[in-house]
């Protein structure tokens, strides 16, 4: 009986990362589908953001439904529904997110689309608030973080090969140069549909899966000041949708409603910041620094990570960029995506009981290795990648940040953040495949910061850590504020010198790396001791 439960366990683990692939699938492959709509429908660059808008908006929105009715009821909705439930229950929301874009892609409306993206986010909301706790409950709890690990990989070849397979779709190759106005829209019904029966199928088999029961005995804190600023980071992130509409009946400029909405969600994070400093009671998890300060890190790492790569896209379409049609770009983004997935194998080196020699070895090994997989998947799809081989030099000056870094949480965000500092600079002073890899090298710097960020934000957090951890998942949001924002200064600027969008982002990260240490030296924390938990990313 022990070892079909086991093996029952296993199968069901093997399913559950089927999961992680969707998010870093589709959350790729939006790197082709935003260039390719801009073109199609004729968008600005700040319309083709509204992609990531109401794909990373949908995260967001889930987990705030979850928050608000969990303090409602005073009871943890997703822990009385059961994580097993919660998953079925996202999966079959994504499911038909998925389905609601056929009909969206037959009206040829474009706000249509952006709503078949949303619905599958709110689906991928529940899936992640669920999954993560369940694949460590998936066999011994000394493992979980090994089951995380492999995971986050699934989650990495999802990235790896999403663009490329959107690419093959959209236009029947990944090298061609098909100009994406003579493209079909409905040539994409069929990988939606295949995507909405795979979601049915991987809930139908959670459903019938003799599953073990995973649930939380921690309890609801009652905490009513946190209320009013997700109320208003809600408001700006509406304010945002309703910018057209807005400029239209007051006459004051679009550009005015979307940078407030950003002002908004900031300024509001630091006012709550000094108001929990004056007063705790009734803060909850937001009366400590580091949380608040890591709302605002993972906003900004998030923003950051996404906003690379979805407005890179424009960038390579330039003549001084290479000239690029929506076709030949899946190699590009592709190898953004397998930035992160380098440095998360090279980061996951640390979790593994070797010694000091082997790892070091494996830190220089591991990451050539990895660059060999994403040039080995991008050749098979009959792409040339020979001029993808000097990205080599940008991943040696990686492992020498990770060197610095020691896998120490401050170190690393530091090291990554001032390596990503340069890329962008080197990016934005410069023009041709040197600007065009510096850029793409800053997923090699987004790479661990997640694990980073989160150990620090939620360390000394004691009975709060839960519902910390749930106000960071909601940053995710920066996902879908900052690449429109970035979106807008390319239609004033040029896409070329909106770029400095990352830099301010990565700036804070080593901002946030200096203040929570800071902190919590002042609350008698060791920060030395604080570990990096190599479990990839969002």
């Amino acid at each position: 009986m022990e070892q079909n439960n086991t093996k029952n366990y296993g199968s069901a683990l093997y399913t559950l990362v089927t999961v992680f692939f969707f998010w870093g699938f589709l959350a790729a492959s939006n790197g082709i589908f935003i260039p390719f709509c801009k073109t199609h429908f004729q968008l600005t660059q700040f319309e083709s953001q509204l992609i990531d808008f109401t794909f990373y908006g949908g995260y967001f929105i889930g987990s705030l439904i979850l928050y608000f009715a969990s303090q409602i009821t005073r009871v943890d909705i997703l822990n009385k529904l059961g994580y097993k439930n919660g998953i079925v229950l996202g999966l079959v929301i994504s499911a038909a997110g998925a389905l609601v874009m056929i009909p969206a892609v037959a009206t040829g409306s474009f706000a249509f689309i952006l709503s078949s993206f949303f619905i599958i986010a709110l689906g991928f909301s529940l899936q992640q608030t669920a999954a993560n706790p369940f694949v460590v409950a998936l066999g011994p709890p000394e493992t979980g973080s090994n089951r995380l690990n492999f995971a986050g990989a699934i989650n990495n070849i999802g990235g790896l090969l999403g663009p490329i397979v959107v690419s093959i779709v959209l236009f029947g190759t990944a090298k061609g140069a098909a100009d994406a106005s003579t493209v079909k829209l409905s040539s994409i019904d069929t990988l939606y549909y295949i995507l909405a029966g795979l979601f049915l199928a991987v809930a139908i088999f959670f459903y019938i899966s003799k599953l073990p029961v995973v649930t939380s005995d921690e309890k609801i804190e009652a905490s009513k000041k946190p209320t009013l600023p997700l109320i208003i980071m809600f408001l700006a992130f509406c304010l945002i949708l309703i910018a057209d509409q807005l400029a239209g009946f007051t006459g004051i400029a679009k550009a005015t409603f979307i940078y407030a909405a950003l002002a908004i969600i900031i300024l509001t994070l630091i006012s709550s910041l000094f108001a929990a400093q004056k007063s705790q009671e009734g803060w909850g998890a937001m009366q400590y620094p580091q949380l608040i300060l890591g709302m605002i890190a993972i906003f900004t790492y998030v923003g950051t990570e996404v906003t690379i790569q979805s407005n890179m896209g424009a960038l390579l379409k330039l003549p001084l960029f290479g000239n690029f049609t929506e076709s030949q770009m899946s190699p590009f983004i592709s190898l953004y995506w397998g930035s992160l997935m380098i440095g998360r194998w090279t980061g996951a080196i640390g979790a593994f009981d070797l010694s000091k020699t082997t790892k070091n070895i494996l830190t220089i090994i591991v990451p050539f290795a990895a660059f060999a997989v994403i040039l080995l998947v991008n050749r098979s799809s009959g792409v040339d990648v020979s001029n993808l081989y000097i990205y080599a030099i940008s991943i040696a000056v990686m492992i020498a940040a990770f060197y610095i870094g020691q896998q120490k949480p401050v170190r690393t965000l530091v090291s990554l953040g001032v390596l990503g500092m340069i890329f962008m600079l080197i990016g934005l002073f410069s023009t041709g495949m040197v600007a065009v890899f510096a850029f793409i090298s800053g997923g090699l710097c987004c790479s661990i910061m997640w694990p980073s960020i989160f150990s620090l934000a939620i360390t000394g957090l004691g009975k709060y850590t839960g519902q910390g951890s749930a106000f960071l998942i909601m940053m995710i949001l920066g996902g879908s504020i900052i690449p429109p924002v970035q979106g807008l200064m390319a239609d004033t600027m040029g896409i070329h010198q909106s770029y400095v969008v990352p830099v301010i982002g990565f700036a804070y990260i080593v901002f946030f790396a200096w203040k929570v240490r800071v902190e919590l030296i002042k609350q008698g924390i060791n920060i030395d001791h604080v570990q990096v938990e190599k479990s990839g990313g969002h």
